[in-house]
């Protein structure tokens, strides 16, 4: 972690990967996160030599346009070795990186952003993003086939559009400029952060008065206490009234640029200028997916309608579903009212006669689950005082035949 007053850059590997493949900067006047993909051994080495390649744009500029260019050519620089990398060691094929950078120059601010990582600006109690993830859901909210809450557990959050690497030899880059004033606080993270805190709690957290050092270590510590899925990086600036005595900081280097590069020797191919197999220490070759995919429109449009067809199974299910517990609150009250139709009770009936009930004395709202099964000619009025109060509160009975015999007696007690 860095010991800058003003500023800080941490990373951690999180809960479940074995290796961080994050890399994060804090400068003089620029600060970066670049989150690295493509399997254990490539993803690491693609930040590092992203971070390190950025890092050299780390100098006082004329003005925020001349840094805008300078962090445009140090991405498109990076790309370009990265690239080279992977002809040189094509073990490494597929490793690529997300980069989201900014260089304070004055008052101004010059932003560079490619994939998921993100920049945030903390100003006036409001934390807003102001870099727009390049994946393939951003691209379902965007035209509304999505909410951002749907996004955070889409099956393909993690589709990359655009990236550093081997897959373009010239990627499209998001640059611009922003005024900044002091009281600002930005912050660029991972999705690692992002993708497991929610918004209100960065905002939360950014709200607080602490050290960019202590609100670091609390964003961290929140994503960890979150399950913290993936490496975790973040670079946080205050921006003060006196930018010359900011430059006076050391520059840090946290997450896999931090660590040097480790060469094992191979048997040199028939080419010239052959370089050692470039890898971390400790990693073994790369595996597993890269969770990027070109930005061709026909890749697009077949995300798309994958996206629309599931959409669709889980109308259909929620459909089925629906219907199937209708059906089974349906079956339910058929069979319940034919249970109460089984049953019997004595009574008096609307006209003051001892009368046999068919079903229950229970009723369901102004449904009455019971009625008049068979009216005698005894009235209740003729019954002694005990057996007309018995009556009047209803007397249960086993059967229909049961009924029948309890208003025999009743009828022989009223001619008494």
């Amino acid at each position: 972690m860095s010991p800058l007053s003003r500023a800080v850059a941490v990373s951690h590997v999180g809960k479940v990967r074995s290796n961080n493949q994050d890399s994060g900067y804090a400068g003089h006047d620029l600060f970066v996160v670049a989150d690295g993909m493509g399997g254990h051994a490539g993803g690491d080495v693609a930040s590092a030599i992203a971070v390190n390649r950025i890092r050299e744009a780390d100098r006082p500029y004329e003005t925020a346009k001349d840094a805008e260019f300078a962090l445009q050519s140090a991405l498109i620089a990076a790309n370009s070795l990265l690239a080279e990398t992977v002809f040189e060691h094509p073990e490494l094929t597929g490793m690529g990186t997300t980069v989201s950078a900014i260089v304070r120059v004055g008052d101004q601010i010059a932003l560079a952003h490619i994939g998921d990582s993100r920049i945030y600006l903390y100003r006036d109690r409001e934390l807003k993003q102001v870099s727009t993830d390049h994946t393939f859901v951003q691209r379902l909210v965007d035209s509304g086939r999505i909410t951002e809450e749907e996004a955070m557990v889409h099956p393909r959050r993690s589709v990359l559009m655009r990236v550093l690497g081997d897959v373009d030899a010239s990627p499209e880059i998001d640059t611009w400029i922003l005024d900044t004033k002091p009281g600002d606080r930005w912050l660029i993270c991972s999705d690692g952060l992002s993708g497991v805190v929610k918004h209100d709690d960065l905002a939360a957290a950014m709200a607080s008065s602490n050290s960019p050092k202590q609100v670091a270590e609390k964003l961290l510590r929140e994503s960890l206490d979150a399950g913290a899925p993936d490496n975790v990086t973040v670079v946080l600036l205050d921006i003060t009234d006196n930018p010359e005595a900011d430059r006076s900081r050391e520059p840090v280097l946290v997450g896999s640029a931090a660590s040097p590069l480790a060469f094992e020797t191979e048997v040199a191919r028939a080419r010239p200028a052959r370089l050692p197999t470039l890898r971390r220490a400790g990693a073994r070759p790369a595996t597993g997916p890269t969770h990027f995919e070109p930005e061709s429109q026909d890749y697009l449009d077949e995300l798309i309608e994958e996206d629309q067809r599931r959409a669709r199974r889980r109308r259909l299910t929620w459909l089925i579903g629906i219907i199937l517990l209708a059906a089974l609150i349906v079956l339910g009250a058929i069979l319940g009212y034919q249970w109460t139709q089984s049953r019997f009770y004595v009574g008096a009936s609307s006209a003051g006669y001892v009368s046999i009930y068919q079903g229950v004395q229970q009723g369901i709202g102004p449904i009455s689950l019971s009625h008049v099964y068979d009216e005698s000619s005894t009235k209740v009025s003729s019954l002694p005082d005990y057996d007309a109060q018995m009556v009047k509160q209803t007397i249960n009975a086993n059967s229909l035949t049961a009924a029948r015999g309890i208003v025999e007696q009743l009828t022989d007690a009223a001619t008494k």
